[in-house]
């Protein structure tokens, strides 16, 4: 049986200074700055997409108790985050979680840990392709007074995500930060104004939760979760990142946290704005559009939307860096192609892998789209497929992190703890997305999801003679 990916293994740790012991599979070493790094992990949670669409979806689920399940959701990654900072600060390799998982766990399970998280993140970017279909169709009618094809805007998205992933990971990092920065300042701007304009007393219909049913609260969690995921992905930079070992868990922890106040205040704040003009959250194809007017700056408004379509770019961006890199160290392993585990002699990128990765991103997007999906329903839908995924991986890491801690002698009662909370979290928010049964076709995407993963242990069992009996 080939050699999986260990923690202790030379070729993918990097020392405690930070320096890498071998090259980094061709990727360009220590190009970006710990803001740079930070900017993988916010962009790929991609925290403007959920004021305009997650929060709203959120609403229709749990009402009045929006703000509570963003409480209860930034609790369990905030415990997810521990367990991956803890890895994350004793190893650094493009393979992320895929990597800690097979520290101490069997290799089929290390195994079903990439395929799980190489689907999260394409789901995810295939979802947020969803999103920059809606926001750029509400801008252009808005502009021109009429929409374009929504394959056509897919293929745009994924298309310059593409090329910019394929040419230079600095680039890429930097645009991110821009990005979400601009537009995250602009909401912001927006919630605060019209805090002060309803003369900053607490909603009692929110604080009472009137109207908020236990099975809303639970079914909300699981979608609030998509809000989150991918703040992890700062780990699959560890070949490219400055001082990885400290800079990596310092972005996974630090998005977790920001990204947790910035969302219970979103939450809130948009409930209690949507109170005021007498309509539902969940019917606003633009949300933050009818904000800025009842707050007094519609200017705003579409710079906002603006701001939306462009962080749902960069979130598809983000994801296609980090399922790259997931590839890139799945080829080296032999879990796919070995063509995939090569990285571009000129731009230091995973090319093949990123060209790859945009393809499949690509293909549900434009295709469901082209059936007639809204953008609002690829959202939906491709999310909630991925959150399956990042469950899986999230819950492997956590089981894994008392195993690795034992073999070094660092097992402490904490630790121990924190695991079996985490293993625990992300057990209940499995068993919440099943139960009670969502209506079509979220109740598929289980059974579609099984079916992924029965593949890939059955492609593991099969490939275990052509993977290479070593690393490096």
């Amino acid at each position: 049986m080939a050699r999986v990916p260990s923690l202790d293994d030379p070729a993918l740790a990097t020392n405690i200074s930070g320096i890498p012991a071998v090259p980094s599979y061709g990727l360009r070493r220590a190009a970006l700055s710990p803001m740079e790094t930070l900017a993988q992990s916010v962009s790929a949670i991609a925290p403007t997409t959920s004021p305009a669409m997650t929060i709203p979806l959120v609403f229709a689920l749990a009402g009045n108790g929006t703000w509570l399940v963003y409480l209860l959701a930034t609790v369990c990654i905030l415990l997810v985050a521990l367990c991956i900072s803890s890895f994350a600060r004793h190893s650094a390799s493009p393979g992320s979680l895929y990597v800690y998982a097979t520290s101490s766990l069997p290799p089929a399970l290390g195994s079903i840990a990439a395929w799980a998280l190489l689907l999260a993140y394409i789901a995810t970017g295939a979802s947020v392709t969803g999103g920059f279909i809606n926001y750029a169709n509400v801008l252009l009618t808005s502009l021109l007074g009429r929409s374009f094809p929504p394959p056509l805007l897919a293929a745009v998205c994924v298309g310059a995500s593409v090329w910019i992933a394929y040419r230079d990971v600095q680039v890429s990092a930097r645009l991110m930060l821009w990005i979400e920065a601009i537009s995250v300042a602009l909401i912001s701007l927006v919630l605060v104004i019209l805090l002060w304009k309803t003369g900053l007393h607490p909603d009692l219909a929110q604080f009472s939760l009137k109207g908020v049913s236990p099975a809303g609260v639970r079914l909300g969690i699981v979608l609030a979760l998509f809000s989150y995921v991918g703040h992890e992905s700062a780990t699959t930079l560890g070949a490219e990142a400055k001082d990885p070992l400290r800079t990596i868990p310092r972005a996974v922890i630090q998005s977790a946290v920001l990204a947790g106040v910035f969302f219970i205040l979103c939450s809130y704040t948009e409930v209690l704005g949507f109170h005021a003009v007498h309509r539902a959250l969940n019917e606003s194809t633009a949300p933050m559009r009818v904000l800025a007017v009842e707050a007094g700056v519609k200017v705003l408004g579409p710079m906002i939307d603006i701001g939306a379509m462009v962080s749902m770019f960069a979130c598809t961006l983000a994801c296609i860096t980090a399922a790259a890199r997931v590839m890139l160290l799945m080829g080296k392993q032999g879990l796919v192609h070995p063509a995939l585990g090569r990285a571009h002699s000129k731009n230091e990128t995973p090319g093949t892998a990123v060209l790859l990765t945009g393809a499949v991103t690509l293909v549900p997007a434009a295709a469901l789209a082209a059936r007639g999906a809204s953008g609002f329903d690829i959202y939906g839908w491709m999310g909630s497929l991925a959150v399956y995924g990042f469950i899986t991986a999230y819950g492997l890491v956590a089981l894994a992190l008392p195993f690795y801690l034992k073999r070094a002698a660092r097992l402490t009662p904490a630790m121990a703890l924190l695991s079996i909370a985490a293993v625990a979290a992300m057990a209940l928010a499995l068993a919440g997305s099943i139960y009670p049964v969502p209506p079509a076709p979220y109740n598929w995407l289980p059974y579609f999801y099984l079916a992924y993963l029965a593949a890939a242990a059955l492609w593991f069992a099969m490939s275990g003679k052509m993977r290479p009996a070593a690393m490096g």
